[in-house]
């Protein structure tokens, strides 16, 4: 099998996939149909509303990722995805369901969205976790970018049908084409063959497992740089929810199918970068710091891009730098923390990363309405270029890391670091 598909040869690993897949088409339709729903159906394409909306979904990775750490350490991971996959499923039913009677209300999609993201608080340390217990550690960055992958041909796939099918039957029955979708996890979930997984040590009950795994991560400067970086990068860069949807109907007036069809563009650009991941060996600072400044370059384009088309170009590389960036953070914590710590460690990831968008989208969403839409893609270019000059410049000056810029027939920049700090040994209590 090819290398980058290595983790197929997994059983577990392959029927989880293939159900992980089918959802994300869904998602992608139900996050396209939502929005849709808030600019066109319950206001007269608000973009403050539009972020609130979006804050409210990822305001709960912020309030709750301590807890949702120690669940994912404590509890079995394949059980509690089956949980967190029907809410989440309860969540698009019930929003579906008031759309297509006509009765949906702007304070019915904010209920919704909070239901959303306190399920998907809880999903997502434990689906990221529950990768390692899928496929041996060797095959753990691999199967990262893979899921990677899987999330983003979703992103490839899904807003193009969500924008052909709320033009052909509407918006609340795209909505329940995604509730369908949510089955084919738990189809894959009752599949998986238990006595092939890799359980993590479980958690034991007792007090302070949330300062423990905080301590743990100020212990590790290496881990908290990453974290630094995907804040920046989550807050004030990744709102494109907002922001494409923004730019296609103020800035260029286009309708469901455009708006759709650019999430199937930069998902061009984000599929790519997954499958490359896939094929990388281990996850190194250099390939983030790289990433990250492509993207600066990228969105800095799609900001000023003066027609529909060179907007949707632009979109290709910003998806391909992003998901680069995202796949290399989320890899290099994964493999660099003690298996008894991941899931409380990934919690953290998680709420820095999505936590920082409930502060972001709905200053992105007034930004859209002082500004213009333009700047609400140009704010992450700033926010993210800035941060990694300042991380950059610590680095040289902290953490003997070299840059160097190699004038040759194919020029490269070479990134040299030294180890941050080898990691400490986890308290016996954890164990």
């Amino acid at each position: 099998m090819s290398p980058t598909f290595s983790s197929l040869s997994v059983r577990n690993y392959r029927i989880y996939a293939t159900g992980a897949l089918v959802s994300n088409v869904g998602t992608w339709m139900g996050r396209v149909a939502q929005d849709w729903l808030v600019l066109t159906e319950v206001t007269n394409h608000s973009s403050s509303a539009l972020g609130i909306v979006t804050g409210l979904q990822f305001l709960p990775f912020l309030l709750l990722a301590p807890w949702t750490g120690i669940v994912a350490d404590r509890f079995p991971k394949r059980r509690l995805l089956a949980v967190t996959q029907t809410a989440l499923a309860l969540s698009s039913l019930g929003l579906g369901l008031v759309a297509v009677t006509g009765n949906a209300e702007l304070w019915m999609v904010y209920i919704a969205a909070l239901w959303t993201g306190v399920a998907t608080a809880f999903d997502n340390p434990a689906r990221q976790t529950f990768v390692s217990e899928m496929v041996p550690r060797e095959r753990l960055t691999n199967a990262v970018s893979l899921n990677s992958a899987s999330f983003n041909a979703g992103r490839l796939i899904g807003p193009g049908i969500a924008g052909l099918t709320i033009a052909a039957v509407g918006t609340g029955w795209t909505l329940l084409v995604n509730t369908l979708t949510f089955v084919a996890v738990l189809i894959a979930l009752g599949a998986i063959h238990r006595s092939e997984l890799r359980p993590s040590p479980r958690l034991a009950r007792g007090k302070g497992a949330i300062k423990e795994g905080v301590r743990y991560v100020r212990s590790r400067r290496d881990i908290q740089l990453v974290m630094l970086l995907v804040f920046v990068l989550g807050t004030f860069g990744m709102n494109f929810q907002v922001t494409t949807a923004l730019m296609a109907t103020k800035e260029f007036g286009k309708g469901p199918e455009e708006y759709g069809l650019l999430g199937s563009i930069m998902a061009i650009g984000s599929l790519t970068a997954a499958l490359l991941s896939a094929r990388r060996g281990e996850a190194r600072l250099r390939t983030l710091l790289v990433a990250l400044a492509g993207f600066t370059v990228s969105t800095a384009g799609a900001s000023l891009a003066p027609t529909y088309t060179t907007f949707a170009i632009a979109l290709v590389p910003t998806g391909l730098t992003a998901l680069t960036a995202l796949t290399t953070a989320n890899a290099m914590v994964q493999t660099r923390v003690d298996p008894a710590m991941r899931g409380r460690v990934m919690a953290l990831y998680m709420a820095i990363f999505m936590g920082g968008t409930p502060l972001g989208a709905p200053l992105i969403g007034w930004i859209g309405d002082a500004w213009g839409p333009r700047w609400t893609i140009a704010i992450g270019t700033i926010a993210v270029g800035v941060t990694l000059l300042v991380v950059s410049f610590w680095l040289v000056r902290h953490e003997n890391v070299q840059v160097t810029f190699e004038s040759q027939a194919r020029p490269r920049i070479q990134i040299r670091t030294v180890p941050v700090r080898p990691p400490e040994p986890v308290p016996e209590a954890a164990r």
